[in-house]
């Protein structure tokens, strides 16, 4: 008799009280922990199924809702070192010592916070479409601006947010992650309210002030970073990335062509292998 195999359509959200609010996530396969860090507005469901299983043939992968986003309870936070405590307190309750980071969009600003703050705690940081703290020196397009703030995206909105839209290649790989990603998404779980994208915007406004000087500690962490953008990132632009060459000693920077701000979801086996090597190959 076989045994249903756990995967990211079919795994069990759970909850984890921690002080003040409650943390909703999922947990599967085995292996070294990964714990995923979630882009504006995304929520346990807004991950790419297959990216999520291909990652945990070999690892752990622990997706989760920040506090007050998605099926989580409590407030997101405004201040990014306090969202980066969500990462903290869920490796605690898990009773995960050592971890990789992986930080999508806003999530990749949490997981710098949160390398710089718990370096006991990370192994590894991984960067998915975003940027380093601190001033950026291309902005958000208007197009991102255009379709990221509508109560309810469709897949148009989709492939304007993630992919790139003259590419008819990655247009075909956006229709075929919505399909995955439909397999279980809740959409009344998105945030949709302004007064929740505010919440957001005070986090990328503090990150953007850099008060801590977490965008100077990239140049001093020992943590091994690797940062993959798409060449038409409208959200972070990876020529951000761009001042700081030569100046980040732990940094790799892997650029992929045609692609835009989820480069994980139009090229999952290409990003997962970059992903495995690195891990196999730094300390």
């Amino acid at each position: 008799m076989s045994t249903l195999k756990i995967n990211a359509v079919n795994s069990e959200t759970q909850f984890a009280e921690l002080s003040g609010r409650v943390i909703a996530y999922r947990s599967i396969g085995t292996g070294s922990p990964i714990i995923l860090i979630n882009r504006f507005r995304g929520t346990l469901d807004t991950w790419d199924p297959l990216f999520l299983d291909l990652l945990a043939e070999k690892h752990q992968v622990i997706t989760f809702d920040y506090s007050g986003i998605g099926y989580s309870t409590g407030t997101l936070p405004t201040d990014i070192k306090e969202v980066a405590k969500d990462v903290k307190d869920l490796a605690d309750f898990l009773k995960i010592e050592k971890a990789i980071l992986m930080g999508w969009s806003y999530g990749g600003l949490i997981t710098q916070a949160a390398t710089h703050q718990y370096p006991e705690l990370v192994t590894h940081t991984i960067l998915l479409g975003t940027g380093p703290a601190g001033k950026r020196v291309v902005p958000l397009e208007q197009s991102f601006l255009d379709h990221a703030l509508k109560p309810i995206n469709d897949f148009n909105d989709e492939v304007i947010l993630f992919f790139e839209p003259e590419s008819e290649e990655s247009k075909k790989a956006a229709k075929a992650s919505h399909d995955r990603i439909a397999q279980r998404i809740d959409v009344s779980k998105i945030p949709s309210t302004m007064d929740v994208f505010q919440l957001y915007f005070a986090g990328g406004e503090n990150a953007a002030d850099d008060k801590d000087n977490f965008r100077d500690k990239l140049k001093t962490t020992k943590t091994p970073i690797l940062i993959i953008s798409g060449d038409h990132d409208t959200s972070f632009a990876v020529e951000n990335w761009y001042p700081l060459t030569r100046q980040l000693p732990t940094s790799q920077l892997i650029v992929l062509p045609q692609t835009g701000h989820a480069p994980q979801h139009q090229n999952i086996p290409l990003v997962v292998n970059y992903i495995d090597n690195f891990l196999q190959n730094t300390k």
